[in-house]
C-alpha cells in the first residue's frame, strides 16, 4: 500500500471470512458480496 502514503489502514479481527473495505464511514467493498477477494485495481478504485 505504498502508493497510498496517507492511508489510515486498521485490521479488525473477524471470523467467517469476513472481508470489507471501508473509506470514510462508506463500505466500498464487501466480500460477502462478490463471493471472493478484491483485486488491486478494485482495491485502488474504491479509495479515490
Amino acid at each position: 500500500m505504498a502508493k497510498i502514503s496517507d492511508a489510515d489502514i486498521e485490521l479488525i479481527g473477524s471470523g467467517g471470512g469476513v472481508f470489507n473495505i471501508d473509506v470514510d464511514g462508506h463500505r466500498t467493498y464487501c466480500k460477502s458480496n462478490t463471493g471472493r477477494f478484491p483485486t488491486d485495481d478494485e482495491i485502488l478504485n474504491g479509495i479515490s
